[in-house]
């Protein structure tokens, strides 16, 4: 497609925008680590919500969920479970408060808290290192081949996606080097901004340019139904017969067993907590355990409406007009063809430039995240804490700028050789998300899981991710998280058990200041023979309830946003209600008990 040069001049002024700001605030940054990584914990927790919630509009997951919604319609809602989506909800009713009263800089600062300082613990602050490092790596690769394959399409010099990929994510580590948490939080705001007018912009035109009857025309029966049975049931082959493909090539077909293992995948996953990312950081960043938890609510509250709008009418107008297209592609449909054709034939000039800004916005956002994240292990978990310990605050931010880009440059490398986009995607959130979960479900609820299970527990993780796809091919990843999170759980039980518990002194501290509920009795009678007024968190079924609660309101969200723009009103009606009724009951069951301090 041809870009118009007003279009053009809007993007480099954004890009001039967000470069400005990390050298504005390059000074501010470079103060100590804890002002470069966390902003010195003190950005308000509304900030760290927008820029949280920027991170997460990535341009590679939103491609990835518009080719879901034209393959699945509604029931495309549930996918997202995978990462899982709801995890935002388990943070803001208890975990994020847990986190945060650790004030450390990083997971793997964390274990510390957990484990102590023997061996054991040194161990498994590794082993956090190692997950952070291999886990930004991947995201990174997924956002190289995202960005490059969305600029090849739109731009129209006939360079290599890749070509693309290496300026974009050059210019974005520009910033992030010079600006630290200060500079990812000012420019996901303004990310932010741009990515919400942009999605409205975008609903707005796809509802002005198709009607209901033109929808229903170019999807199968039951693709508008959100609920579903053991079966799909979605016959794509008297429209575009190769998309029956995509879905056996899922492995989608059975979508109640899929939905049954993701839904246990989605739970564990959310009980270990944040993985060692941009999410945990900004947990870490603010300014006290009640903030954490609002930070986390107010997550949910704006990434899910507007994000949605996006995805909705971007693929509501390619479903209208671009079958055709995607039709004659015959087996080897490009989904990724979908977005650039909408904003090359639907949006006008002057707001091409500006869905682009917000588009380029979902990448940056997400990568500049990531970026610091990954920075902040090697330099506070791996340079200072074992090559540097008593170096200047100086070195310390210099070796941040070197650890910035080395990351990115890893990154790079992998997204050179890397598959497509949803291969990655789905082995990064089923198969090496199988290994985090077992070690960091027991490290919140089992006292007796030590610094050696721990790591036995992250190490094997971690192995059988990498070798599961090498040794059995074909598996799904999502079939193979059973597999590496039973081994995984074995792995922490019988490392655990044939070592010694951790250090008393750290556990009871942990205990008393973290307050988990969960499998912690002898170290309370411990705790309690010191402190005798000292109580047990009882909150255990309060907090079960509350996530369950959570779990319905945050999922009405993308609902009120598809069928606004697919005018499916009754059930946008039925939706408003439930938000409505759910918000009043977490108000009274989690808002109104939250802790104040």
């Amino acid at each position: 497609m041809q870009i118009h040069p007003v279009d053009i001049a809007i993007i480099n002024a954004y890009l001039v925008l967000i470069v400005a700001a990390g050298l504005v605030l390059s000074r501010r940054a470079a103060r100590n680590l804890d002002s470069y990584f966390l902003g010195g914990k003190a950005i308000p927790w509304p900030l760290l919500s927008l820029s949280n919630a920027s991170g997460m509009f990535d341009i590679t997951g939103t491609m990835w969920l518009i080719a879901l919604l034209f393959v699945y319609g509604m029931k495309s809602i549930w996918i997202p479970w995978l990462w899982p989506s709801f995890n935002q909800v388990f943070l803001m009713v208890y975990l994020a408060v847990w986190l945060r009263r650790s004030n450390v800089l990083t997971g793997a600062e964390w274990i510390r808290t957990r484990f102590g300082s023997g061996r054991g613990a040194a161990l498994s602050q590794i082993s956090v290192v190692i997950f952070a490092l291999v886990s930004v790596v991947g995201f990174l690769a997924c956002a190289f081949q995202g960005i490059g394959k969305f600029s090849a399409a739109l731009f129209p010099w006939p360079w290599h996606p890749n070509v693309y990929a290496v300026i974009f994510m050059s210019v974005t580590t520009l910033y992030v080097i010079l600006g630290g948490m200060y500079g990812v939080v000012l420019t996901d705001i303004i990310q932010f901004i741009v990515l919400t007018v942009a999605a409205i912009a975008v609903a707005a035109i796809a509802i002005a340019k198709t009607t209901p009857e033109s929808i229903a025309a170019a999807v199968p029966e039951g693709w508008g139904q959100l609920f579903f049975g053991w079966r799909l049931n979605l016959d794509w082959s008297q429209i575009i017969a190769s998309v029956n493909d995509r879905i056996a090539d899922d492995g989608y077909s059975l979508f109640g067993a899929f939905f049954m293992m993701m839904l246990f995948k989605g739970v564990l996953s959310s009980m270990a907590g944040p993985a060692p990312n941009y999410d945990m950081q900004r947990i870490l960043a603010t300014r006290t355990p009640r903030e954490s938890a609002l930070m986390s609510w107010f997550v949910s509250v704006i990434v899910f409406f507007p994000r949605y709008l996006l995805i909705g009418g971007i693929a509501v107008l390619a479903l209208a007009f671009f079958s055709p297209e995607l039709t004659s592609m015959g087996s080897e449909v490009e989904f990724e063809q979908i977005l650039p054709y909408v904003i090359g034939n639907f949006i006008p000039v002057g707001l091409v430039g500006l869905v682009l800004a917000g588009l380029f916005a979902a990448f940056m956002s997400t990568f500049d995240s990531t970026v610091n994240a990954g920075a902040a292990y090697l330099v506070n978990d791996v340079y200072k804490r074992c090559i540097a310990p008593d170096a200047p605050q100086r070195q310390y931010i210099l070796a941040s700028y070197a650890a910035s880009l080395l990351i990115v440059l890893v990154g790079m490398a992998f997204g050179f050789t890397g598959k497509s986009i949803h291969d990655v995607l789905q082995w990064i959130v089923a198969g090496l998300f199988g290994g985090y979960v077992a070690p960091n479900v027991l490290k919140w609820y089992w006292w007796r899981l030590n610094g050696f299970g721990y790591f036995a527990g992250m190490i094997s993780g971690i192995v059988l991710a990498l070798l599961l796809p090498v040794l059995l091919p074909r598996l799904a990843p999502l079939s193979g998280f059973p597999i590496i999170f039973a081994l995984s759980t074995a792995a922490c039980f019988i490392a655990s058990l044939l070592t010694p518990s951790d250090d008393e002194e750290t556990l009871k501290q942990f205990y008393s200041t973290v307050r988990p509920w969960g499998f912690w009795a002898p170290v309370h009678r411990k705790v309690v023979r010191e402190y005798p007024l000292f109580r047990a968190n009882r909150g255990f079924v309060r907090d079960m309830f509350n996530v369950a609660v959570g779990i319905v309101w945050q999922t009405t969200f993308p609902v009120l946003a598809l069928t606004l723009v697919l005018r499916q009103y009754l059930l946008f009606t039925g939706a408003f209600i439930l938000l409505v009724a759910t918000s009043l009951i977490l108000k009274a069951t989690w808002f109104d008990n939250l802790e104040r301090k």
